[in-house]
């Protein structure tokens, strides 16, 4: 499994992702590609692995884009259908949107969260995306 999840991806996959796990149901990885300028990590989901729904808040500018690498996995906007992603998808989230993301359930997934840069950003995290509505996924 070890082999299977460091084959991913180019980038390195990191170390469990313990600094956030009470945001996670299930396993996720995380090494920092970049910290200086634009933040920029390398996030691995193990196949069922999501977080909880969130908002990336700013005054001005802020907000994440998600460069998918590898794997099957969701991303959904509150009040929105869930959307699948694939390698090769990019999905801008403007400051001020609650959404979530996450692998598929018999998926690994990975992907490049980029922190947008703004004024007075930080993230606000939200309850858990319910077993019930995960379910639904295909």
């Amino acid at each position: 499994m070890n082999d299977e999840k460091e084959r991913l991806t180019v980038f390195p996959v990191g170390g469990k992702n313990d600094a956030f796990a009470q945001y996670f149901i299930g396993q996720s990885y995380l090494h920092m590609l970049s910290t200086e300028q634009v933040a920029i990590g390398n996030v691995t989901f193990e196949p069922g692995c999501r977080n909880n729904w969130h908002i990336h808040h700013a005054k001005s500018g802020g907000g994440q884009i998600l460069l998918v690498t590898a794997g099957r996995g969701y991303y959904q906007e509150w009040g929105k259908a869930p959307q699948e992603l694939h390698a090769g998808d990019v999905v801008n989230i403007p400051a001020g949107v609650k959404h979530w993301h996450g692998a598929a359930p018999d998926s690994w997934f990975v992907h490049l969260a980029v922190e947008v840069p703004g004024e007075d950003g930080h993230s606000e995290w939200c309850e858990p995306v319910t077993d019930e509505e995960y379910g639904k996924l295909k």
